[in-house]
């Protein structure tokens, strides 16, 4: 805040803080980020608990995140709310409850924060500030806690428990472990106990499960935003069952009266067992009369600061009104109990804290305000600065005008890179600012550049002040940080084979199961962990844990359900071996695409040129780093002399046409023609206006083939392109005929490839044959990404969020008239947009009419694909142009348009839809700086099949940014793998599942490579036939999925490291482990040592253990070799030859397990270096 200059508000914050805190104050003329840096400086010389109340949903995203770069240090909060009732008690945003939570608490604390919320958020029923209170606590190294009281109060404050830790309000137990995610942490915490006593407290990575650091205490905070206590709840039930007697008298109509009872009656058993509410907020109403606001949160001294209240009180009346609307009919589905207090009235809240806290109204006029007495009005005058569009001769003449009048010019910056770049373009025209920093004061009379960016320009012509931010400047939004997610593919995939009970399974002997559970079973006095398979009429199979790795989930096309097969059988042998002699083929065909793309001569470009990176120098944004990287990466193809296929995974929105546009630049740049390819003349025309203005300052011809453009232009546009005269051309599919004939093509980028059809594909093949290609695709369909993963094509992945983009708030619900009114009056009340998504043609015309009616001011349209490609056209163009409100579509806007204007979206039957379609059709919505809203519905009262409830979990996971790739992993799982070179070899997938189909091409693939590939089912021979009891205790994990976790963590040790970080690793999640899990590791490093000093067995008779050779090492280790082996090993041992084997016995009689354990770790290790050492001198 030092480098802002601020002190034409000095003197009236001076006179603010030091009048009497009853006198309400009024500002007047202030706006945008002018009352933000004032809200700042106050704060500044006051520090104390402010609460800002901003009733425009834009303004108030704005005015938070400029109180954020204006404080970093200072804890500025949001208090979000949901828009209507219909919106709060229908779907519940996890991201919103978070945000309040953290609120809640820092209020609570007593110390200084700002606080910002809409109106909306002074109606709720909140939490008695005491009760809050009472939840928080702090725990400390050295208390002592009874976990069974941990437990309940998890339970009580909204955790949910969790085999393991991953989310926010999640919590989990293991034996001496308690691990919990608070709400507002960054990480996880671990807490370890002795007994009772807590012993020590860890912060946790929730991704790998790996302690990160100790620290002395924590703090315990609820994970909702209503909390009860079990007395508070006894307390509401038995009023609730008084209130419903006396409804229930007053209604007349029998089958009302036996929904409402049934209704209440879930709503008992939940108060009665203490679980989550749907109606929370209302039951508050039951047991705190008066009703607690957020005002009632601030401590005495705090402060209230007001936003527009005439538009404060403009919004209540509307919110009253949908709110009535939407009880009405609650209470007439019998959903509703009548004659229940629900909501404050916001007006009502602010007139009254004027008795609590200091209140200070803004606004830029007075209207609204009559009732209100202000004992000081302060007037400013005010001006928006206006936009400059990059045009550096206004911004030059605007700025000369300034320091002419003596005035302080401040530019604002997002970064110190920024910075430099915005010093060197001015310096380019002759204008000099300084770049101030950290602590320097800024100069009048001059051009100030500061880093601390901001939402809006202004100047106030009485204080002599300019603020100018890169909006005005540049029309380029302020940066956020970008974080990368920074998964490597293989973590992406990981979670798609987790097993849960139920879930088909594929052993590699015996073939299709269904995985019954891990099931411990006592066998001559040892505990064995077995992995239970069930085949055909109920036969089991026992699989010992150890062997794992022989199991792995079937994943076929379109979540095939497969038949069991039959134990012992014949029938699953055949199979494979018919599928394998089809792998075979299919590997020829791709050992085939590899020559054919080694072989290949492509045109290698030269290397990046000054002008290239002049070229890149002025996009108007910052790049992220993703974007970069997939550059660097596409240019180092374009530099090779063999064609490039690359594919570039994106989000919408997320840069690819950028990426695509600098590897545009780098062939024209070369004398090459570029052809795009768009799936849609819509999309056609926009990539065109794109294109156009990133190359307008360059000398090279843009065409586009499309109906947008007339006949007669085409005919003109494809002679250019035979005589080469266009260096550019975009295009739909018309580009793909015949009678075009390019002049030297040398790249061609494709747009989402799999909406072409299969005669596209085949002119598309023979396009691609010598020339580069670059293929832009959102969410990969499976086969796509699997000729990625076995290396026939490349793969570029951004997963970057742009900066100052938020995440489609994605709501998972039934259909709900109310919820999809509120949706689409807020849309259009912020001037957006919405998609009303109904896939059915027969009926889009009477849905467009429901939504007609349901909200009279929408103009709505109707979109779908029985229309004329003309009328389709038509009706995009309208609704991009903004001459509709809404459009009902079916799911042809899946792809190919872009509106960044319409960001709500709503999905009917949202259930039937594939995963990758549904995360598709959510990136319409959400492209701009706009929070975004998706509502995927489905039918009332209706059971969603595993299938859908998988496929809409999925989607409502993966709201953070970038999930596109994470989708297409999942539908992998879920929809299943498709084929990868065509539909002929579903048949095949699904016969032995994806997994086993991929490796069987890999191993069939690597053969023929001369990687010298392990053969088909070839496993490793050593085995173990020492009975010890080795086994991981359901005492010490009770959890299957994190026990064949950690089973398959054992099975790949494959280091002295391993077997150290594993541990290490044990202790840290799950505690101290038993002797029979220390036994466990032992044997796996064992295992690991044997197989490379040619052990092939280790048996026991009753004083000794002995290890047999393979007859490769005999030869090797016969002598003096052997002997050397043994030096370090503190058991008498006994060497001998048994059928041309090694077979050396080691005396364990009377030694303890790790006593003879730790002995043989010592031998196989020894062994192995020796073996290595005499193959080598060999």
């Amino acid at each position: 805040m030092t480098t802002m200059y601020t002190q034409p508000f000095s003197p009236m914050i001076n006179q603010i803080n030091n009048s009497k805190d009853s006198d309400a104050k009024l500002l007047t003329g202030l706006d945008d980020s002018a009352r933000s840096i004032f809200i700042a400086q106050q704060y500044l010389n006051q520090p104390q608990q402010y609460l800002v109340i901003e009733p425009r949903h834009k303004q108030q995203n704005e005015l938070f995140e400029d109180l954020v770069s204006l404080l970093p240090d200072v804890p500025v909060l949001l208090f979000p709310n949901e828009e209507s009732l219909a919106v709060m008690y229908s779907i519940s945003s996890m991201d919103n409850t978070a945000d309040r939570v953290k609120a809640l608490n820092a209020l609570a604390s007593g110390k200084p924060c700002i606080i910002v919320a809409s109106s909306g958020a002074l109606r709720m029923r909140l939490t008695p500030v005491e009760r809050w209170k009472d939840a928080l606590f702090t725990m400390e190294i050295g208390m002592d806690i009874e976990r069974e009281n941990l437990e309940k109060l998890f339970n009580q404050y909204g955790y949910r428990r969790e085999g393991m830790v991953q989310s926010p309000g999640e919590y989990s137990v293991r034996g001496s472990i308690v691990d919990f995610y608070p709400l507002n942490a960054d990480q996880p915490v671990r807490l370890d106990f002795f007994d009772t006593e807590l012993d020590s407290i860890r912060l946790f990575n929730a991704e790998t499960q790996e302690s990160m650091e100790n620290i002395e205490k924590t703090e315990f905070y609820p994970a909702k935003d209503v909390i009860f206590t079990p007395r508070d709840q006894r307390d509401i039930l038995d009023k609730l069952k008084k209130h419903l007697d006396k409804q229930l008298k007053k209604i007349e109509d029998e089958e009302l009266k036996l929904q409402l009872k049934s209704v209440q009656k879930e709503q008992f058993t939940l108060l009665e067992q203490g679980e989550p509410l749907k109606y929370a907020n209302a039951y508050l109403g039951f047991w705190d009369k008066e009703g607690t606001s957020l005002i009632d949160y601030l401590q005495n001294d705090a402060r209230l600061i007001v936003m527009e209240m005439g538009r404060i009180q403009q919004n209540e009346f509307q919110a009253i009104e949908q709110d009535q609307f939407w009880i009405e009919q609650e209470i007439s589905k019998g959903q509703l109990l009548p004659g229940v207090s629900i909501q404050l009235e916001a007006y009502e809240e602010i007139r009254q804290s004027r008795s609590q806290v200091a209140v200070q109204y803004f606004s830029l006029m007075q209207g609204g305000l009559a009732n209100i007495r202000f004992s000081d009005v302060y007037a400013f005058q005010y001006r928006s600065m206006n936009q400059f569009f990059h045009q550096m001769p206004l911004i030059k003449a605007e700025m000369e005008q300034w320091l002419k009048q003596e005035k302080l010019v401040q530019v604002t910056v997002s970064t110190n890179k920024d910075a430099v770049k915005a010093l060197n373009l001015f310096e380019e025209y002759n204008i000099h600012p300084t770049v101030i920093q950290e602590g320097d004061e800024p100069q009048t009379g001059a051009i100030n550049i500061v880093t601390t960016p901001l939402s809006k320009g202004f100047e106030l012509p009485n204080e002599n002040w300019v603020v100018v931010t890169e909006l005005e400047l540049f029309n380029q939004l302020r940066r956020k940080k970008a974080t990368s997610q920074g998964l490597s593919n293989s973590e992406r995939i990981k979670s798609y084979n987790e097993l849960d009970v139920g879930d088909y399974v594929v052993h590699l002997s015996h073939g299709i199961g269904r995985y019954v559970g891990i099931e411990t079973m006592e066998i001559s006095g040892v505990h064995k962990d077995l992995v239970a398979i069930e085949y055909e009429d109920n036969a089991r199979v026992l699989l010992p844990v150890e062997n794992i790795n022989q199991l792995q989930k079937y994943v076929a096309s379109e979540s095939k359900q497969p038949r069991l097969n039959k134990l012992g059988g014949s029938e699953w042998k055949k199979t494979v071996r018919k599928v394998q002699a089809k792998v075979e083929d299919i590997a020829d065909e791709l050992i085939t695409l590899y020559a054919e793309r080694e072989k290949r001569k492509g045109y290698p470009f030269t290397p990046d040129t000054p002008e290239q990176k002049e070229f890149e120098n002025a996009f108007p944004y910052v790049e992220t780093a993703d974007q970069l990287r997939s550059t660097k990466e596409i240019k180092k193809d374009m530099e090779k002399d063999k064609p490039m296929d690359r594919l570039l995974v994106g989000d919408v929105g997320y840069g690819k046409t950028e990426v695509a546009i600098r590897a545009i630049y780098k062939a024209v740049m070369d004398g090459k023609q570029v052809a795009f390819l768009v799936p849609t003349t819509i999309l056609a025309q926009q990539h065109f206006n794109s294109i156009q203005e990133r190359f307008s300052d360059w000398p090279f011809e843009i065409g586009m083939l499309s109906r947008f453009v007339s006949r007669a232009e085409q005919t003109k546009n494809i002679k250019k392109i035979k005589s080469g005269e266009l260096s550019i051309i975009v295009g739909t599919h018309r580009l793909l005929s015949k009678d075009i004939e390019f002049n030297d093509l040398g790249l061609l980028i494709v747009d989402e490839e799999q909406r072409f059809g299969v005669k596209h594909k085949e002119r598309l093949k023979q396009l691609k044959a010598d020339v580069d290609v670059l293929t832009l695709t959102a969410t990969p369909i499976p086969r796509t990404l699997h000729m990625s993963m076995i290396g026939v094509r490349d793969l570029s992945l951004i997963e970057t969020p742009p900066q100052n983009r938020f995440p489609v708030q994605t709501y998972v619900m039934e259909l709900n008239a109310g919820v999809v009114k509120t949706g689409i009056e807020r849309e259009l009340a912020r001037g957006g947009q919405v998609f009303y998504l109904h896939n059915r043609v027969a009926t889009i015309h009477q849905k467009a009419e429901e939504i007609s009616n349901l909200v009279p001011d929408a103009r709505v349209a109707v979109a779908h694909g029985q229309l004329s490609e003309v009328e389709l056209e038509r009706v995009l163009v309208d609704f991009i142009g903004g001459e509709y409100d809404v459009l009902v579509t079916t799911t042809i806007i899946e792809t190919g348009v872009d509106i960044p204007n319409a960001n709500t979206l709503f999905v009917e039957n949202a259930d039937h839809m594939g995963l990758s379609t549904l995360y598709q059709l959510r990136g319409r919505v959400g492209r701009t700086h706009r929070l975004a809203y998706a509502y995927l519905m489905y039918e009332p009262f209706k059971q969603l099949n595993e299938i859908s409830e998988k496929r809409l979990n999925a989607i409502r996971e993966f709201t953070e940014l970038g999930s596109g790739f994470k989708i297409a992993m999942r539908d992998l799982s879920i929809r299943g793998a498709g084929d990868l070179l065509g539909k002929q070899q579903s048949g095949f997938i699904d016969s032995v599942g994806y997994d086993l189909y991929t490796q069987m091409l890999k191993e069939a693939v690597d053969s023929r490579q001369g990687h010298g590939a392990k053969t088909f089912g070839e496993t490793n021979s050593f085995e173990w036939q020492v009975n010890i009891d080795a086994y991981i205790p359901g005492e010490y994990i009770d959890d299957d999925i994190q026990k064949i976790g950690v089973y398959k963590s054992i099975q790949n040790i494959s280091s002295e490291e391993d077997y150290r970080s594993l541990q290490d690793e044990l202790i840290d999640r799950f505690g101290e482990f038993p002797d029979e899990v220390s036994d466990l590791l032992d044997i796996a490093l064992i295992k690991h040592y044997s197989i490379e000093a040619g052990i092939v067995s280790f048996t026991r008779n009753r004083q000794e253990v002995i290890a047999t050779f393979n007859e490769e090492a005999t030869k090797h280790l016969q002598g003096a070799n052997i002997f050397q082996a043994l030096q370090n090993v503190q058991l008498q041992a006994k060497v001998q030859i048994n059928k041309n084997k090694l077979e050396v016995s080691l005396n364990v009689y009377n030694k303890d397990n790790d006593q003879w354990l730790s002995a043989l770790i010592n031998f196989t290790k020894d062994t192995a270096d020796v073996l290595n050492q005499v193959t080598q001198e060999v």
